[in-house]
């Protein structure tokens, strides 16, 4: 038979530090009572720039209406 052990306080201890500190260190989002609070490293990442575009998303269709309208008016 195997001489198996129950684990004692130390071992229990053990784990649980372990695991305390891999859940602490992982620097994730975590949900707290509703609210989604950032990760402890916020400071630190990196700054993501998206410039402006252009103020109207439609520019070449609008190129393309103006340019018949013109179009339009010389023929007539």
């Amino acid at each position: 038979m195997l001489n198996c052990k129950k684990p004692t306080l130390g071992v229990w201890m053990a784990i649980a530090a372990v695991s305390l500190g891999v859940t602490a260190n992982t620097g994730c989002q975590v949900q707290v009572a509703g609210q989604t609070l950032p990760s402890p490293y916020y400071l630190n990442d990196d700054v993501q720039y998206f410039p402006a575009g252009p103020e109207n998303k439609l520019a070449n269709e609008t190129a393309a209406l103006k340019a018949a309208r013109e179009e339009a008016k010389a023929k007539r």
